[in-house]
């Protein structure tokens, strides 16, 4: 397998049917479908931050390092290594879904509607040494160390790129072209840097074999994600997942525009068993009309309930482990979920966020609807005229989604008639 190792704020680490409320939970398009895949956690109440990130990390662990900017001095108690299966439940609670809906038979009277589920959560110091000197000579502060779980933790300070740069490259850190500049710029900002390596020794006998989400804790008015030094020695663009937990409502940049994806739109049966590459192609194309300068809105909800629940809220427990500190009855929890593909050119600045006190839900939502099998009624004919128009749509809003061709979009639709049975089929020839 090829090594890969980002230096940056994050070197960060379709399904079965699910039910839920008006209609059944089908496909999600998770972080698992994208290269390149990073996750962050961001709880923020008033200046205190807890930021858990998840390592997008190909070779063997002796070659993971991570250099993170951060506002301020980190202390050992603000530093926890967290578990993967949190950002994995919040990953599969936010993702943009696939619902589907089964028309009725029009020649059956309609029932009166069930009344609506909500899914709500549970009750909701360094002593003197030559490295040492060494780093002083070159203008690098050893500001405090730390062993966290099976990490290696350098916090550090600096008055120049250039020698913060010769440091970290004599302690085996592999600097790509260029990391000086972006350094320097956080230096300037008079941050301070978190070091992370993976101790093996630790490692082993903790048991793990893979790298466990860091956690770091801290206080800044400062609501920002550093992602430059990602920039700066990436092989193409990346993809970036923020989910930023909040109690004022959804979160936005204020440096780069925040786009709602599109989203409560029908399209046609066969993404059903296409949602992966569907997905993956309608965000590609949105990213395209953005001109690769946008972040994307995929989620925004109220964590004590969902509609429909492509898994359940978290519970407290798992809120508390991701640094939601202000969990008390009644107390508000709102989940807002960014996508960005970020490259050098397009994002030359890291991602600064606020809190817009807007509660309004948005989810990315994508709708099938199975047609019903008719009898002869006058209901019926009407309900046929309709449905042809209704498929034609779907194609052409697919089409428009994706970038894909309209006419193989409809092609394919005919086509996936084919796995029906005989009397279906006959019946869908009727149609078409």
């Amino acid at each position: 397998m090829p090594k890969r190792s980002f230096i940056l704020i994050i070197t960060l680490f379709i399904a079965a049917q699910a039910h839920a409320f008006c209609g059944f939970y089908v496909a999600k398009g998770d972080t698992k479908i994208f290269n390149r895949a990073s996750q962050v956690v961001i709880v923020r109440d008033q200046d205190r931050t807890v930021m858990t990130m998840a390592n997008d990390f190909q070779g063997s662990a002796r070659d993971f390092a991570v250099v993170i900017p951060v506002p301020t001095k980190i202390e050992r108690g603000q530093i926890h290594v967290a578990e993967k299966a949190l950002i994995d439940h919040l990953d599969a609670y936010s993702s943009p879904r696939l619902v589907e809906y089964f028309d009725p038979d029009p020649c059956t009277p309609v029932p009166p509607p069930a009344p609506m589920r909500n899914a709500v959560s549970e009750a909701i110091t360094v002593t003197g040494s030559a490295p040492a000197m060494r780093a002083k000579s070159l203008g690098v502060t050893i500001e405090a160390k730390y062993t966290v779980g099976e990490y290696d933790i350098l916090i550090l300070s600096a008055k120049q790129s250039s020698g913060l740069e010769t440091w970290l490259t004599e302690n085996g850190y592999k600097l790509p072209n260029g990391a000086a500049y972006v350094l320097g710029s956080y230096i300037r900002q008079n941050m301070h840097f978190f070091v992370a390596k993976v101790n093996l020794g630790e490692q082993a006998r903790l048991g793990f074999n893979y790298l466990r989400p860091l956690q770091v804790a801290y206080e800044s008015p400062k609501f920002m994600l550093p992602i430059r030094l990602g920039t700066v020695n990436a092989n193409g663009a990346q993809e970036l997942f923020v989910y930023a937990i909040t109690t004022r409502g959804s979160v936005e940049t204020t440096n780069y525009k925040t786009v709602k994806l599109p989203s409560d739109v029908d399209v046609p049966l066969f993404v059903r068993n296409d949602f992966s590459p569907f997905y993956k192609a309608l965000f590609t194309e949105q990213v395209k009309r953005e001109d690769m300068s946008a972040v994307f809105l995929e989620y925004a909800w109220n964590m004590s309930w969902c509609d429909p629940c492509a898994s359940e809220p978290l519970s407290q427990d798992e809120l508390r482990k991701l640094g939601v500190f202000w969990l008390e009855a009644g107390s508000n929890v709102f989940l807002t979920r960014l996508h960005v593909r970020y490259d050098r050119e397009h994002f030359p600045e890291d991602l600064v966020f606020q809190e817009t006190g807007d509660e309004r839900q948005f989810q990315a939502r994508y709708v099938l609807h199975h047609p019903a099998k008719t009898g002869q009624c006058e209901a019926a004919i009407a309900y046929r005229r309709e449905l042809h128009q209704r498929q034609e749509r779907e194609a052409e809003n697919v089409a428009e989604l994706t970038g894909w061709n309209v006419e193989e979009m409809r092609r394919k639709m005919h086509l996936d008639t084919a796995s029906v049975t005989p009397a279906e089929k006959k019946w869908w020839e009727k149609i078409w």
